[in-house]
């Protein structure tokens, strides 16, 4: 197949290393940086330039950009895109996304599906990309009907290169209800965890679990802006639930109410528990 990517960092650069791997397909990629350009033709991972030449060629466009580029992309080359390509965000929002894009599509006579692949890395730019970076992930995929088995099954075979694991199906904001919990949320927590000044003189002091609520605090402040602004209500929410708790926590150890406190333990336990299918 022909696949244009917009976008070469490391989603979308991982998306060109794995089509690229097969002979049979064929990439064209658009990077605004032009020395990335440069760097993935030197990898061979791109066979050319996607532009309006290009753009009619491809079975399948996967925009890697942050969402208000993703939508501004689409709306500026929706013109170039022929009824018979389809066209797959990957953002880390679909309410927004979605909604701009869907009409856009349907004005041009293309199909537009909103999708996230749940995989990535520290590291941004093409450099960290990998081949084999969605090999056994999930995709979410967020068609426009959730009964057109034909978008739905069209979009997993032009995906299937890639070697996810599994695909969910969802509406946008399902998506971005259940994204505010498992992604976003844990950004910002431990963002602001390692704001404590005790921080600075956590060596020889830390094991896995400062690592493992650490991981994520070193981000794109960037990117991880526009995507909480642009899923705050779902984020919001999230947090509050989760202040309303450490708050009980707080409480319990302020009043020395030691039944309350294993209470509230005992009770994370079980959640935890559930959540993995544990019985104890």
């Amino acid at each position: 197949m022909t696949v244009g990517i917009v976008g070469l960092g490391l989603i979308g650069g991982s998306f060109a290393k794995a089509y690229s791997e097969n002979d049979e397909h064929r990439v064209y990629a658009y990077d605004i940086n032009e020395q990335v350009m440069k760097d993935a033709y030197n990898m061979k991972i791109i066979e050319g330039e996607l532009n309006a030449t290009t753009i009619p060629n491809c079975d399948l466009i996967l925009l890697a950009l942050y969402p208000q580029a993703s939508i501004d992309y689409l709306k500026n080359n929706a013109n170039h895109i022929p009824s018979s390509t389809m066209v797959i965000d990957c953002c880390g929002v679909k309410e927004y996304v979605c909604n701009e894009c869907f009409p856009i599509a349907k004005e041009h006579g293309f199909t537009f599906v909103g999708g996230h692949p749940m995989a990535g890395r520290h590291y941004s730019g093409l450099e960290y990309s990998m081949k084999t970076m969605y090999n056994g992930a999930s995709m979410v995929l967020v068609p426009e009907d959730l009964n057109d088995t034909g978008t739905i099954e069209k979009a997993k075979k032009l995906l299937s290169p890639i070697k996810f694991g599994k695909f969910t199906i969802c509406d946008a904001s399902r998506h971005d209800s259940m994204i505010a919990f498992t992604s976003q949320m844990a950004h910002v927590v431990s963002n602001a965890y390692v704001k404590s000044p005790t921080a600075k003189n956590h060596d020889g002091f830390s094991a896995g679990s400062y690592k493992d609520l650490t991981r994520v605090a070193w981000l794109n402040e960037n990117m991880w802006t526009e995507l909480f602004l642009e899923n705050k209500d779902h984020l919001i929410e999230e947090l509050n639930c989760f202040i309303n708790s450490l708050t009980e926590y707080k409480e319990a150890m302020e009043q020395q109410d030691a039944d309350k406190l294993r209470a509230l333990l005992a009770e994370g336990k079980k959640c935890k528990e559930e959540i993995d299918g544990i019985h104890s």
